[in-house]
């Protein structure tokens, strides 16, 4: 596959994953009576990487996050050259997620940016009143253990085919632990999409978003070389 191929692959998916995850929190996880929740919505973010590998991971390896693309480089799976076009992609994919859903929740007469649009945050912004200290710590050590799923999932020793589910399965978990606290990124590009329609707030504490998924995928990277480490007698 060409450099152009790939981009248009993580672009898709990226625009997929913000439409798919972070509309079920817009859209379906408060609706009267038959809400989702947040069991519902940490599937829908689960079932778009799923969905999406299977689409498009032949084409460009479905990372549809820049901490993804840093921490495959970081355990030696993917050029340093193809970091820039792959995030470029992937934020783009996913402010244009996040245009597709301001034009479809806009439709409706209730609805107010000042809800937050799914974005991420601390302290006041995060659900649960969380501080930036427990936010940081929660992002780095979530999207480590996310990379060490993707990386072990599709290592070439793993059995073949089933990465997509291990991944997707993971990234559920993910935000069934962390929707709490930061309304879950591990995903800068997930982040900047909302974020900038949100404004104000949501852009002050992006940097946070883009900080700690990047810290926790490269130390995630490093720690899985150590698993390919040839033995020594």
């Amino acid at each position: 596959m060409n450099m152009t191929q790939k981009m248009a692959a993580e672009f898709i998916g990226t625009l997929w994953l913000v439409l798919g995850g972070c509309g079920s929190a817009v859209l379906a996880a408060a609706f009267p009576e038959v809400g989702i929740g947040l069991l519902g919505v940490s599937f829908a973010f689960g079932l778009t990487v799923l969905t999406m590998a299977y689409a498009v991971g032949h084409i460009s390896g479905c990372h549809l996050n820049p901490a993804v693309s840093f921490g495959l480089w970081a355990g030696g799976r993917f050029p340093a050259n193809e970091l820039l076009p792959y995030i470029v992609a992937q934020v783009a994919g996913g402010i244009a997620g996040a245009a597709i859903l301001y034009l479809i929740a806009s439709g409706n007469a209730d609805f107010s940016l000042s809800s937050g649009f799914a974005s991420n945050g601390y302290g006041e912004h995060s659900p649960g009143g969380y501080t930036l200290t427990a936010a940081l710590v929660c992002e780095v050590v979530m999207t480590l253990f996310f990379l060490l799923i993707i990386l072990g999932a599709t290592d070439k020793r793993a059995p073949a085919g089933f990465a997509p589910i291990a991944i997707g399965l993971g990234l559920t978990l993910i935000h069934l632990i962390s929707i709490p606290v930061t309304n879950t990124s591990v995903n800068p590009a997930r982040s900047t999409g909302p974020a900038l329609f949100v404004g104000d707030w949501a852009i002050s504490q992006l940097w946070l978003f883009w900080v700690a998924p990047i810290a926790g995928a490269i130390l995630a990277g490093i720690i899985y070389k150590f698993f390919n480490t040839p033995e020594t007698h």
